[in-house]
């Protein structure tokens, strides 16, 4: 037997609850884990809310590090003993071991822990394909990156550094500009209500070629005003809800804007793809370009508690859950 976070019905961090599950066996494809290391991210607060749809009861959770127990008889790219990592799904990381499509999985350098893994593999990929492939961001440009301070933020704060780009971090708290300063934002504005002023006010008049916004809701129709023309709205999350309906109308009026909502999964449905993102982020921390920042780390027991700290917006940088 194992344990897992599972949820019965959608609601507030009380539905999560830890159980006793039977081990699951590795089908021809799978992989059988034991974690070590689990990560939290604002996505998992989407299933458990009901926001993103999952059939119940579910464990959920998309990212993991831990060591493979065993596998399928197809599979051939991982063996038993080794240190993997994923991010992405399919869901069930909320448990002390899992099966996984062993497709999914890539192999951990000895070099980077358990825990910066778990850390790491979501938020670190999720900064490379934005930075790199959504938009590639060259040196000289500057950029607006919203919750700056968060987990996907800092990464994408020092990542854009290293390539020669000037960030503007949006924050909610001085405290939280301080953290996104020192991991490379160049500028940092505290909260949005004058957000397109503020922007405006830094860039001289020519506001930014690209926003990545991971907010949504709050901040989506102030951030379109940040946009110089021709400009990229990139909307990645939806921290403080869903974006409504947008004119189309409205992306003409200000300036002929693109707008899009990367995936995840779509940027790694190609093992080759995640191979090549997972291997660029490895280097990045390796390098020190990119320092990942475990700033909780909770027992995946208490993952309620986590997922309550995330929500109030008391974290910074990343969160790990210990099995």
């Amino acid at each position: 037997m194992t344990h897992a976070i599972r949820i019965h019905a959608t609601g507030g961090p009380d539905v999560l609850k830890w159980e006793q599950v039977p081990t699951p066996q590795p089908g021809p494809h799978d992989a059988l884990i034991r974690h070590e290391a689990v990560g939290l991210n604002f996505i998992d607060v989407y299933f458990r809310t009901g926001l993103y749809k999952a059939p119940l009861p579910a464990t959920i959770g998309m990212e993991g590090a831990g060591v493979v127990l065993a596998v399928g008889e197809a599979v051939t790219n991982v063996a038993p003993g080794d240190r993997v990592a994923y991010a992405g799904g399919p869901l069930g990381a909320y448990a002390t071991e899992r099966l996984i499509p062993a497709d999914r999985l890539v192999k951990l350098p000895e070099s980077i822990s358990f825990q910066t893994a778990a850390a790491a593999m979501l938020q670190g990929i999720t900064a490379h394909f934005l930075l790199h492939r959504t938009f590639k961001v060259q040196k000289g440009q500057t950029i607006l990156v919203h919750a700056a301070a968060g987990g996907v933020g800092l990464i994408m704060c020092q990542w854009a550094a290293h390539l020669g780009a000037n960030v503007i971090g949006v924050v909610s708290t001085a405290e939280k500009a301080e953290l996104a300063h020192a991991n490379g934002a160049a500028h940092t504005i505290i909260g949005h209500a004058n957000l397109a002023a503020e922007v405006k006010r830094i860039t001289g008049g020519a506001m930014v070629p690209v926003v990545y916004d991971g907010v949504g809701k709050d901040t989506f129709n102030a951030s379109l005003d940040c946009l110089a023309p021709l400009g990229l709205m990139v909307s990645f999350g939806n921290a403080s809800g869903p974006v409504p309906p947008v004119d189309l109308l409205t992306l003409g009026a200000k300036g002929s804007l693109y707008l899009t909502r990367p995936g995840f999964a779509t940027y790694t449905a190609n093992p080759a793809d995640l191979e090549a993102s997972a291997q660029s982020l490895f280097e990045a921390i390796g390098s020190g370009a990119v320092k990942v920042q475990v700033n909780q780390t909770f027992k995946l027991a208490e993952a309620a508690a986590a997922h309550a700290a995330l929500e109030a917006r008391q974290t910074t940088g990343s969160t790990v859950l210990i099995p």
